[in-house]
């Protein structure tokens, strides 16, 4: 029985699980079942690109309040790493919708997104130290195996111009090494 169904609050370590389960839930269902990816509806090259996008500014917001609230060494490596990385992805994503004329087009997925993102941000500002460390690091890793499944299922498979889809399937082979990065350094936290 679930220690808080029995009317008792629930231990740090156990909130903390509780929110990375929570927050990958919600946003798979964010990902997978908004309006822009409903079954047999296809999204867009514009919708596609700015849920992409979206995605890329979700984690770069994470990994600056990591950079600035880890303890661990290795988790602000990671950070910062994830800082980079999707910068500069999402700095390639940019120069091609240009040079694509086309723009991103705000759809319920990317809105859904930006909206889970703020409050994941406020639970994780609560923690402290190797809390925060752990939490962050959990999430990082919830959240890539989520969003690499996006782009394999759904992201990918419908965009139908080349180059974009190109650059999806170079996003998804470096999200897919920061799932890897971040299930490593989760290991060595335990």
């Amino acid at each position: 029985m679930c220690k808080q169904a029995a009317g008792k609050t629930p231990a740090p370590q156990e909130y903390q699980t509780m929110f990375v389960r929570w927050s990958a839930a919600i946003a798979a269902v964010a990902l997978l079942s908004g309006p822009a990816l409903a079954q047999g509806t296809k999204p867009t090259d514009p919708q596609i690109a700015h849920i992409a996008y979206t995605a890329g500014v979700i984690d770069i917001n994470a990994a600056k309040q990591a950079v600035k609230k880890a303890r661990s060494k290795d988790v602000k490596a990671f950070a910062e790493d994830m800082v980079r990385d999707h910068e500069a992805v999402n700095k390639q994503a940019l120069a091609l919708v240009k040079k694509l004329k086309v723009t991103p087009e705000d759809n319920d997925t990317s809105r859904t997104l930006s909206k889970q993102a703020s409050d994941k941000l406020a639970e994780l500002d609560k923690l402290k130290g190797a809390a925060f460390d752990k939490a962050y690091v959990e999430n990082e890793v919830a959240y890539h195996k989520t969003v690499n499944n996006a782009l394999e299922t759904q992201l990918i498979p419908s965009s139908s111009n080349a180059e974009l889809k190109n650059l999806l399937q170079t996003g998804l082979k470096i999200f897919q090494g920061h799932q890897q990065h971040a299930e490593h350094v989760a290991a060595e936290l335990k």
